[in-house]
């Protein structure tokens, strides 16, 4: 196995090719989504696309912010409240709804299980090292799919479909999630690329016409 890029190549590789082909880098390299994606807060996500190093912070600091991150980004996107959180995460991980608050709320670092725990509930990529992994790692994580994409559109055959039908570029695998129109789009493609054509002077009903 090749060893990964840092992400200073990562960045730079990709730099290279949004220059060669002209694309639009605000939206390859979306900040909100990139912080979205990662956990991480926006402001260093700017800071470690400009070439900064991540700030000097502890493997708790970062579980905590990472979680009470993900708790956030949860409520904002299912417009639930957090005691509801909660209780799904006291019900279906088996611990206190206290001890759950203390852990989304950023107060407490979980133990090892709960932790793993976290990492199927959030369904996040990465495993554990999603909460732990310093930030330009965890920002290089994200950016290696989208670089081999760019490199060979036809190495994620989701995303080369993607692009051949004009969706806007989508994480499917991460968010499980696309909008109505970019749904309807992606599976006329689909339907197109594996149906056989219909014979002239017959319908869709198999009736002549």
């Amino acid at each position: 196995m090749e060893p990964v890029p840092s992400l200073s190549a990562t960045l730079e590789r990709l730099e290279a090719l949004i220059e060669a082909r002209g694309l639009k880098r605000p939206e390859l390299l979306d900040v909100a989504e990139l912080a979205a994606r990662t956990a991480l807060a926006e402001s260093e996500v700017r800071v470690l696309l400009a070439g900064g190093s991540p700030p000097a912070d502890t493997v708790n600091d970062r579980v905590r912010t990472r979680i009470r991150t993900l708790a956030e980004i949860n409520l904002r996107r299912t417009g639930r409240k957090m005691s509801e959180l909660v209780a799904e995460i006291s019900r279906r991980l088996g611990v206190s709804e206290y001890w759950a608050r203390q852990v989304c709320d950023g107060r407490k670092v979980p133990s090892v299980e709960f932790l793993h725990g976290l990492v199927e509930f959030f369904g996040v990529d990465g495993g554990e090292a999603f909460f732990t992994a310093q930030g330009d790692e965890a920002l290089n994580r994200v950016l290696q799919p989208l670089l081999r994409t760019l490199e060979d559109p036809a190495a994620d055959p989701v995303q080369a479909l993607m692009d051949r039908y004009g969706v806007k570029s989508t994480d499917l695998r991460t968010y499980g999630f696309m909008t109505r129109e970019q749904l309807e789009r992606l599976l006329e493609g689909v339907l197109r690329s594996v149906l056989p054509e219909e014979p002239e002077g017959i319908d869709r009903g198999g009736t002549l016409r």
